[in-house]
């Protein structure tokens, strides 16, 4: 039962420390954080705010850090030097019993705390350093007694000196669900309601009640000398070492000028009337905001307002209502989309006519359609025909990624038509039976194909069947056998060179009586080898051929040296034949080159 676990350790926590809780106010609720890196949304504020009843990753009460750190540090920042008397944490358990078993524990393992006056842990003073919890023995959550003054709280772990105690992890994490800082707001007090003040000029332990140095604004060895007015002093010299805010120089005797105010001067003023300085400590503005400008500093900037009428320079509000598009007392609530554009109320900012297309919430209209809806107040559902079924435009219902096969309109409401199917009605219908159109998505045809056609989309010519009869108009086969010329199943295949042109086996496409010249094999669809030809190739080239013809014979590359005729099976002799003259030439050439 992991949420009566986590119900248990805060309530715990609350019980085990009542007093403590009840003497000492939480200092760090709300305030300022920082960490060195954030997981995602689990920010380093969401360790302040007293929530823990929740203790797991991700969720809305933790904070959370990367995973394969060395070394993580977190601080808070408490606004201003505090006297501390513990700090309180709480580690993430992920809703599971806090043991040797639960597999956080070993990133708790060796942390530390600081208290500092500045964001250096190493100026400050080391509340708490674990060196014998185990993973057994570590609490959660755990109280820290820091009886200590300063403005920030910092914790720190580290992976960073191998080998590692028993039980720690590799590397280190600083996942928080919730820390807290008891002390007494403001120093120079102490005891259990912070009731009880310190010895004049100083600050002393919180419980105990001893002197532990100068009040901000004191020194010497008695703390009793003042510093120059307006700054925190060294306590043995008194020398200025930062002024109070809105002071600045040496001996913070000067106000902050130039359009600022506030610690260190750092402060930009607002939009004060008439380019007045503002306060040089908190920034206000004495005689009000210029136009266009409200807030006790003039900061914030007006909503729209009717006609640009100025808001109020306290509070912001548009005496004369507000612009069309905006509503709410400082008219800065954007109206939603109200039908054909009409402006909505400027007090309540309802739409008066109802939404336009596209939008939803009562009378509001500022919520967009959810996924699949579209249309004036999403009445209207989204095609199942869409290429993304039921996902479209929500003010027209237009299909995202247009249509699925088979349909088209832009809100795919229509069957493809003027014979066309498939996607984007792109392909064409094949030989349907009558002319009959093909079905939208598919193209198959429902009462089967013309003829001369096959197939399921009748796309497939038949073969050339017998006499020209039709074929299957499913398979293509040819139930009377195949024309002249043509063989197998379908008559699709074309007959070899048989002898004296005689058809082949229809069924098998075998030549009966053999090949003609220059072809052989049981089909006759095989050219000669070189060095054969004639019919079936049962002929041999002359050995005195270069290459012969494979149909008849004839030495079509020329003769060997010394050899000539036709089949180069003649020896050469000048002659007067004028083929054998330029043909023996050519061959005597050769001859006399290969030498």
């Amino acid at each position: 039962m992991p949420s009566v676990a986590v119900l248990c350790c805060c309530i715990f926590a609350v019980l085990h420390f009542t007093s403590n809780v009840l003497a000492y106010e939480n200092l760090a609720l709300h305030k300022p954080t920082w960490h060195s890196i954030t997981w995602e949304t689990c920010t380093a504020d969401r360790a302040m705010d007293m929530q823990c009843t929740d203790l797991r990753w991700l969720e809305e009460e933790c904070m959370a850090s990367f995973w394969e750190l060395t070394t993580v540090e977190w601080r808070v920042d408490l606004g201003a030097v505090k006297s501390i008397h513990h700090v309180f944490i709480q580690y993430r358990t992920g809703n599971i019993v806090w043991d040797k078993d639960n597999g956080y524990t070993e990133y708790f393992l060796g942390f530390s705390v600081y208290i500092s006056n500045t964001t250096n842990k190493e100026d400050g003073v080391l509340c708490f350093r674990d060196t014998n919890y185990t993973r057994a023995t570590i609490p959660n959550p755990v109280n820290i007694t820091c009886p200590y003054q300063g403005k920030y709280v910092i914790y720190y772990n580290n992976r960073t000196h191998r080998p590692y105690p028993e039980g720690y992890s590799d590397e280190s994490s600083r996942d928080f669900c919730e820390v807290e800082v008891y002390g007494c707001p403001i120093l120079g007090f102490y005891g259990e309601n912070c009731s009880m003040p310190c010895p004049q000029s100083y600050f002393c332990h919180i419980t105990e009640g001893n002197r532990l140095g100068c009040l901000p604004g004191y020194y010497g060895q008695n703390c009793s000398k003042s510093c120059s007015q307006n700054c925190f002093c060294n306590i043995t010299e008194g020398t200025c070492l930062d002024c109070f805010p809105g002071y600045r120089g040496l001996n913070c005797n000067e106000k902050c000028g130039n359009n600022t105010y506030g610690a260190e001067c750092k402060q930009s003023c607002g939009r004060c009337s008439n380019g007045e300085a503002c306060h040089h400590v908190d920034g206000s503005c004495p005689s009000g905001c210029n136009a266009g400008a409200y807030g006790v500093k003039c900061k914030q900037s007006c909503g729209n307002c009717s006609s640009g009428d100025p808001c109020h320079h306290v509070d912001g509000s548009c005496p004369s209502g507000c612009n069309a598009g905006a509503y709410g007392v400082t008219c800065k609530q954007p109206c939603g989309i109200c039908y054909n554009g009409d402006p909505c109320n400027d007090v309540d900012g309802t739409c008066p006519s109802g939404c336009d297309a596209g939008v939803y919430n009562d009378d509001y209209c500022d919520i967009e359609c959810p996924e699949g809806t579209y249309g004036p107040n999403c009445h209207n559902n989204c095609s199942l025909n869409c290429a993304v079924s039921a996902r479209c435009n929500v003010k027209t219902g237009k299909c995202t990624g247009g249509c699925q096969a088979g349909w088209k309109s832009s809100i795919c409401d229509e069957k493809c038509g003027n014979n066309t199917y498939g996607v984007e009605c792109k392909q064409s219908c094949g030989n349907c039976s009558n002319g009959e159109p093909c079905h939208h998505v598919n193209g198959s045809c429902p009462s089967g194909c013309d003829a001369g056609a096959y197939g399921v989309k009748c796309k497939q010519p038949c073969g050339n069947c017998s006499n020209g009869d039709p074929c299957n108009d499913v398979d293509g086969s040819c139930p009377s056998g195949c024309d002249a010329g043509a063989y197998g199943v379908k008559c699709k295949q074309p007959c070899g060179n048989c002898s004296n042109g005689d058809p082949c086996n229809d069924v098998d496409g075998s030549c009966l009586f053999g090949c003609d010249n220059g072809v052989y094999g049981e089909k006759c669809d095989i050219e000669c080898p070189v060095g054969r030809y004639g019919r079936d190739c049962y002929e041999t080239c002359g050995d005195q051929c270069q290459g012969c013809n494979r149909f008849s014979g004839v030495c079509d590359l020329g003769c060997l040296p010394g050899w000539t005729g036709q089949r180069c099976d003649e020896p050469w002799t000048f002659g007067n034949n004028e083929f054998d003259q330029v043909n023996n030439m050519r061959l005597f050439s050769n001859f006399l080159f290969s030498l």
